[in-house]
């Protein structure tokens, strides 16, 4: 299992509430478009990551981690497993406290290198299911 149920609480509940969810665009037929809405629900800052860098759900978007200007809490990926782990790396370098891969999204080694740098991590499940759980 890649997120036991106490990591997934403590990065929910209490690592902080600025999540930036790499993938959200304005495409609304994309699960990160209704994650994130459902994520903005239970009270979290949705910071949109993408090349286009458009603003979603009412939050200014950035074309990489390292464009936003303000510490993130929690990256949220929403990209194919083989860029995921590039995308964890940068969480790393730019501070974050977790990394959270979606339902899908698995990278061992990603996992082994974020968990080594002291991030909490969960791969291969979805925060929109987790949370309203709680």
């Amino acid at each position: 299992m890649y997120g036991d149920p106490a990591t997934i609480r403590r990065i929910l509940t209490e690592l902080g509430d600025t999540w930036a969810v790499v993938g959200l665009s304005n495409n609304e037929d994309r699960a990160a478009y209704g994650v994130a809405r459902v994520l903005q629900r239970f009270g979290k800052r949705v910071v949109p990551v993408h090349p286009k860098a458009e603003t979603v759900h009412g939050e200014k978007g950035y074309a990489s981690l390292e464009a936003i200007p303000f510490k993130v809490d929690v990256v949220d990926v929403f990209v194919n497993s083989a860029l995921a782990g590039a995308v964890a790396d940068e969480a790393v370098a730019v501070g974050a406290g977790a990394v959270w891969f979606q339902l899908g999204v698995v990278d061992e080694e990603a996992f082994a290198r974020t968990r080594g740098a002291g991030l909490d991590m969960v791969m291969d499940r979805c925060p929109a299911i987790e949370i309203p759980a709680l």
